[in-house]
């Protein structure tokens, strides 16, 4: 099947060593998918084993490794990531994709819930990216790519410590960006719309949400995987070289 990625080739990208947290399902499925049609050799960390069964299964067989990993569990993040490398070779692109947005209230958040979902949605970005970045200033540089979210531009209220949390990781790419670009590592960050994901229909895109779509995106349409994992691989690739601390939206036009 021809898909947006599908289309492009980045010889770059061939044989490069990536990982990838939360590639069992949605968006992160797309990137992982995404960077195996590229040649690259990629593990995903997630506890999603059957949803992880089904991202292998749409990769060509050899080029993608499965690590279940509590990523809230840090020495889990850390032995996951370590025997990736040991596995496949030095890491040269880290993809910070995973996260939660279940909805909540700013009156029902408790201390213990506020944990929660700064673990979910922050903690591991940020030793993810301290555990690849010695490797790869070794190798000569790397890329880290942060999945956030136009959610804290748009000042959506659905989910604020969700929306916290990727205001958050768009500073610490920056700081991220400034600390290791001497080591020729890029940090960005893609910033998605309302991505279409299985997930979002679910539970959330009823005609009300289409009609709020339509309103406020420039672009007819509807965001798939594939439009984000796109961003990713160009981030991902030598094509940006000259690409650091900056947020890259993929929206349709809505912020």
């Amino acid at each position: 099947m021809t898909t947006l990625t599908s289309t492009v080739r980045y010889d770059s990208l061939q044989d490069t060593v990536a990982v990838v947290t939360g590639g069992a399902g949605g968006i992160g499925r797309g990137i992982v998918t995404a960077l195996a049609a590229q040649g690259a050799r990629v593990a995903f960390l997630d506890r999603d084993e059957k949803g992880a069964a089904e991202t292998i299964a749409a990769c060509a067989p050899g080029l993608v490794r499965f690590h279940f990993c509590d990523l809230t569990d840090i020495d889990s993040l850390r032995a996951s990531i370590a025997l990736a490398a040991k596995d496949l070779g030095p890491i040269r692109v880290l993809v910070n994709n995973a996260g939660n947005d279940d909805q909540h209230r700013t009156s029902d958040i408790t201390p213990a819930y506020f944990d929660d979902r700064i673990a979910m949605n922050l903690r591991h970005y940020i030793f993810a990216a301290q555990s690849v970045a010695p490797a790869m200033a070794a190798e000569g540089g790397g890329s880290i790519v942060n999945l956030g979210s136009i959610a804290w531009r748009m000042a959506d209220g659905s989910a604020p410590l969700y929306v916290t949390c990727k205001a958050a990781i768009s500073g610490l790419t920056r700081a991220l960006a400034r600390e290791f670009g001497p080591a020729g590592i890029r940090v960005n960050t893609v910033l998605p719309g309302w991505v279409m994901t299985e997930r979002q229909r679910m539970l959330w895109v009823d005609a009300a949400a289409e009609a709020q779509i339509d309103a406020a995106q420039c672009l007819r349409g509807r965001l798939a995987e594939d439009d984000i994992a796109a961003m990713v691989l160009w981030l991902a690739s030598d094509q940006a070289r000259m690409c650091t601390a900056q947020d890259f939206i993929v929206d349709g036009g809505w912020v």
